[in-house]
């Protein structure tokens, strides 16, 4: 069974695909890979972002 959280993530990288961005998994991240670059799971200084509330 899909979590929603990876529907969603889903819906969301066809989504910027289709505006023309270029999606990442952050092992493979080339900032210059085109004009527009989306990263998944990019970390943070703080550690993942607070989803619950």
């Amino acid at each position: 069974m899909t979590k929603p959280e990876d529907k969603a993530r889903e819906l969301i990288d066809q989504r910027l695909q289709q505006a023309g961005w270029v999606i990442q998994d952050m092992a493979q991240f080339n900032p210059v890979a085109g004009r527009g670059v989306a990263v998944r799971e990019f970390p943070t200084d703080t550690g993942p972002p607070n989803t619950c509330c």
